[in-house]
């Protein structure tokens, strides 16, 4: 008689055993019923770590487990074990939701921390501004060059001596021409902001009178190191990485130094941009959950056509009522003469005529049709030239200054990135934020300088003549000649 089936195997195929009787016929077995045996269900797989088994897909209702299972080591695993282990194990969904809830509450408040940090350094002045504008620029940098590595690139040929030597183009390289060209363009800005210091100080006269040089200078020494550190092998690579060090030095540094313009015009010209730009990016996300169907652009999948046009047509409206609440304050509207004041200090100066406010003369039929219609005599409307300006910024932020993020989009997909860094927790590195901004700060700069900007002749342009275009004698002149005519004038001078 042969010995009954003992084995345990990792799904057992049935649970009787009969004894083999040599003289006996073979027995028909009885039909089977119509039911699921143990034999038609998904094979568990226990290979160390306890899994999922005996589940139909589509079907949440589990399969009862076999008694005993085995694992890679040949060990058995009890049914209760396998029970216990899949009770413990985490939802997958619920992990996501999990990770979801937190990305949004981190989100949420680092957003409020850059708003309150932003507006707290917005009340302290316009020098807390600009060091962060610099910071934020500095930042942005350091995240697009990074992108562009030699680590990430094969040498062009074998002969490289020691391939885990240190790459022969140094981040020293890198931020010196950063440093240089910021030495360049904030110098140039000095000056012509303010001209009545420098050119009134003898000690800081060299340097007005000689930065451009001295600039040059500067540069041409970083040039040749540049190509002092040209290697074999890596030829490609290092002119690559010069390329992409002055493309982020335009398009960054660049922009950055018009955006510090801006604010050293008057407040009001930096924080009424930005503020346009920040709301059309939130009405776009408001107007496209809301009715959002049709996508906009491939380059950012989640942009849709509805939001494009809703964030238009809110930032519009948004424009007048925010630009027309900050043009009241002179520390808004004021250009800077004196870097200490704050919003807490008292600011005079001669408004740009187009803060000034005048009056429209309504057509005599739609003012008699307005009259009747709200009961009260109406003929004229007020208005400033600066609510006018404020649409043009409008429509840029809307339709133009967007253009900026997709661009930003591209570079990422091109690079095959998420985000450009971790700068600020939630929201990806200081490119992702600043993309649209350089963009909207170049435009307000051009469009100011173009069309607002009153040119006049000021103390600071009269004396950076008499010092850069007189000699000696010949200022000594005008000092005689100026001090005659002011005692003409019956004015005494000390």
């Amino acid at each position: 008689m042969a010995e009954a089936a003992g084995d345990i195997s990792p799904i057992p195929t049935t649970h009787t055993t009969s004894e083999s009787k040599p003289t006996a016929e073979p027995q028909q077995e009885p039909a089977p019923q119509p039911q699921a045996s143990e034999s038609s269900l998904p094979e568990p797989v226990i290979n160390g770590d306890i899994q999922h088994v005996n589940v139909v897909e589509n079907n949440s209702t589990p399969h009862p487990l076999p008694s005993k299972l085995l694992d890679d080591e040949g060990q058995s695993v009890s049914k209760f074990d396998v029970e216990q282990a899949l009770k413990s194990e985490p939802d997958p969904q619920e992990v996501e939701r999990t990770k979801k809830r937190q990305s949004i509450l981190t989100r949420t408040l680092w957003t409020f921390i850059m708003i309150g940090g932003f507006v707290a350094l917005l009340l302290m002045g316009h020098v807390y501004m600009i060091m962060l504008a610099m910071l934020c620029q500095t930042i942005v940098y350091r995240e697009v060059t990074a992108l562009f590595s030699l680590k990430s690139h094969a040498p062009e040929s074998g002969e490289i001596e020691s391939k885990g030597k240190k790459d022969p183009w140094s981040k020293t390289l890198n931020w010196y021409f950063f440093a240089v060209t910021n030495y360049f363009l904030y110098g140039e800005s000095i000056i012509y902001y303010f001209k009545h210091v420098i050119f009134s100080d003898g000690q800081l006269l060299p340097f007005a009178t000689n930065h451009r040089i001295i600039s040059f200078t500067l540069y041409t020494i970083g040039f040749v190191g540049f190509v002092m550190s040209l290697r074999r092998g890596f030829l490609k690579q290092q002119f690559g990485l010069f390329c992409w060090v002055h493309m982020s030095l335009l398009l960054i540094v660049v922009s950055g130094h018009f955006i510090v313009n801006n604010i050293l015009e008057g407040m009001i010209w930096f924080w009424v941009p930005a503020s346009l730009v920040i709301c059309n990016d939130i009405f776009a996300y408001v107007w496209g959950m809301s009715v959002g169907r049709t996508p906009l652009i491939k380059l950012s999948p989640k942009k849709t056509v509805e939001g494009f046009v809703g964030a238009f047509w809110s930032t519009l409206l948004f424009s007048v009522f925010w630009g027309s609440y900050f043009m009241r304050f002179n520390y808004m509207i004021c250009p800077v003469h004196d870097l200490g004041v704050s919003a807490w200090s008292n600011v005079q100066c001669t408004p740009n005529p187009v803060f000034v406010w005048k009056v429209w003369q309504i057509w005599s039929p739609l003012a008699a049709f307005l009259s009747r219609l709200l009961g009260k005599s109406v003929t004229v409307i007020p208005y400033a030239p600066y609510q006018l300006h404020l649409l043009v910024f409008a429509v840029f932020a809307s339709l133009v200054a967007p253009f900026g993020g997709f661009f930003a989009s591209g570079f990422k997909r091109a690079f095959n990135i998420k985000d450009f860094g971790h700068s600020i927790p939630g929201h990806g590195g200081m490119t992702d934020r600043m993309d649209c901004q350089f963009l909207m700060g170049v435009f307000t700069y051009v469009y100011y300088s173009s069309l607002i900007r009153e040119h006049h002749v000021s103390v600071g342009s009269i004396l950076q003549m008499i010092v850069s275009g007189l000699t000696v004698s010949e200022q000594l002149e005008l000092m005689k000649d100026l001090r005659k005519y002011m005692q003409g004038q019956g004015i005494t001078i000390v």
